[in-house]
């Protein structure tokens, strides 16, 4: 009877195993980066869009409203380094785009490196600062190097970053010939791309390209009220700017398409049942890196360009692909250009904040207590670089020297907070200094970082730029489009270390090595 009874609950459950369709990998992840997209300007434009592209992920796909990056001073780099890793800069070791190389005393490249030449550019790179691996590094590993890796970005950073170190191989535009460019660290530079330089490339359309509102003016409704007249811009106007002009407006994401199209059909991503991944960047940020309040009609513009560039790349893997076979991953880099500061028009409080001051003041204090010497050797993007050599030839303690300038700037006026390298290594614990602590690196970083406070705007004296604090991100998404996923909105605030083994486990492949965050429940 119990034999019986056992075998009976046995059968039905291995028939219900069985009955079970067992999900499988998809055969293409596409995983865009849109640099700078907002959910808020996303939504509050949605009556501008077609029904295809941003509509149609919001209608079919799996939203997350809200999309937070652990650390602080996120910039494209960084953002995009977390994503594909999983991690923040703390272990990854891109804290910036770039940052203060100690042996030069000069701002390096994250992606900078001697070693290897550039295909269709002088520049230099590889992902050799990219301490830890990443979605494409896995995938190689997972499928024993069969499964394709390519990334196309308008940028070198970003274009890499994702990469990882194993793809198959990065594009990105060269901003001083028009040329899609990559690096000699990467095994191939297809002869398909070479062709494409040779025949299609922007800087054979560039000419042509003028961009114009794609509405009529009375569709846009954000405006301000000196904004009577439509605008024109003709990027080869500008001979010595034009391709940085035209990486910093919503025609390269038709670009980036166009790439995507030639890869499509040149190459076999895609094409068998082992998964394959094409990471993507787009731009959505301010025209040529203006503040808003100059270009409030062109932003709205850039997301009815940025719908209908959604709305081509997804009919075109549809057709080359087949949108059951490809699961889609869509998110941002998670901040925006620079504001204007407030000049007392809205009485704002704040002020100016000078590193250059700082830094001067700083090394005439450790000279009264310390003696003679230049222990301030160099300051860059809110951070200070101590003199290791002078310390330790004087034999003084580079910790206590460390803790006793961040106490001495924190008198500063417009300084929140300044930490010290010691004190994010060993110092206790709390939120504030967590976020602080994950965006910094003892490699990369400087010695001192300071927190200055929001409203208050950040000179830079080396660059002749300017940025207003401001510690409350904008809200950015995160869209998942294909596989079994149930079409809903989640307003939910979910980490961004989040989407790395989210992919991973879709894919069927480990997480990266420093991913300890866990995958999103479908």
């Amino acid at each position: 009877m119990k034999k019986g009874l056992i075998t009976s609950i046995l059968a039905l459950t291995f028939t219900g195993l069985q009955a079970q369709s067992v999900t499988t990998a998809p055969k293409l992840v596409v995983s865009l980066t849109i640099d700078q997209l907002r959910t808020d300007y996303m939504e509050a434009f949605s009556s501008l869009y077609g029904e295809k592209g941003f509509k149609r992920l919001m209608r079919e796909g799996k939203v997350f409203t809200q999309v937070e990056f652990p650390f602080t001073n996120i910039d494209r780099a960084s953002a995009i380094a977390t994503i594909y890793s999983g991690t923040t800069p703390s272990m990854n070791g891109i804290i910036a785009q770039d940052w203060l190389d100690r042996s030069t005393l000069r701002p390096t490249s994250c992606v900078d490196d001697p070693a290897f030449m550039g295909n269709y550019t002088d520049d230099s790179s590889s992902p050799a600062q990219l301490l830890v691996s990443t979605i494409s590094d896995e995938l190689k590993i997972g499928t024993r190097n069969k499964g394709l890796v390519y990334s196309i970005a308008p940028s070198r950073d970003a274009a890499i970053l994702a990469a990882g170190h194993t793809a198959n191989c990065a594009f990105w535009l060269n901003e001083n010939t028009g040329k899609w460019c990559s690096t000699t660290y990467y095994s191939e530079f297809p002869w398909w791309a070479s062709q494409y330089n040779d025949q299609k490339s922007p800087d054979y359309r560039i000419k042509e390209m003028v961009w114009t509102p794609t509405l009529p003016m009375t569709s846009y409704t954000f405006l301000p009220e000196w904004r009577d007249q439509p605008f024109k811009y003709k990027f080869e106007s500008e001979r010595q700017n034009k391709y940085r002009r035209l990486i910093a407006s919503p025609y390269i994401n038709d670009e980036v398409n166009l790439l995507t199209e030639e890869l499509l059909e040149k190459s076999t991503i895609g094409k068998d049942n082992v998964p394959d991944l094409l990471a993507l960047t787009y731009y959505a940020g301010n025209y040529n890196h203006k503040s808003i309040q100059e270009c409030a009609m062109e932003m709205e513009d850039t997301y009815v360009r940025l719908d209908r560039s959604l709305t081509s790349l997804l009919d075109l893997i549809d057709r080359k692909i087949g949108l059951r076979n490809v699961l889609f991953c869509i998110t941002s880099t998670g901040y925006s250009d620079p504001e204007a500061p407030d000049h007392g028009l809205y009485r704002i409080p704040g002020g100016e904040f000078h590193l250059n001051r700082c830094a001067t003041l700083l090394n005439m204090y450790l000279m009264a207590t310390y003696g003679t010497g230049k222990y301030v050797e160099a300051y860059h993007n809110q951070q200070i670089y101590l003199n290791h050599k002078l310390i330790e030839s004087k034999q003084l303690n580079l910790a206590e020297i460390q803790d006793k300038s961040a106490d001495f700037l924190i008198q500063f006026s417009g300084v929140n907070e300044a930490y010290s390298a010691h004190r994010l290594l060993l110092g206790a614990w709390s939120p504030q200094a967590e976020r602080i602590r994950n965006a910094f690196h003892r490699k990369h970083s400087g010695d001192l970082l300071i927190d200055v406070l929001p409203g208050w705007t950040i000179v830079e004296e080396n660059t002749a730029s300017q940025r207003v604090v401001r510690e409350a991100t904008p809200p950015t998404p995160l869209m998942l489009l294909g596989g079994n996923f149930k079409a809903e909105v989640i307003k939910t605030p979910v980490n961004a270390t989040r989407i790395a083994p989210t992919l991973t486990n879709i894919m069927r492949i480990r997480a990266p090595n420093a991913c300890m965050a866990s995958p999103l429940n479908f």
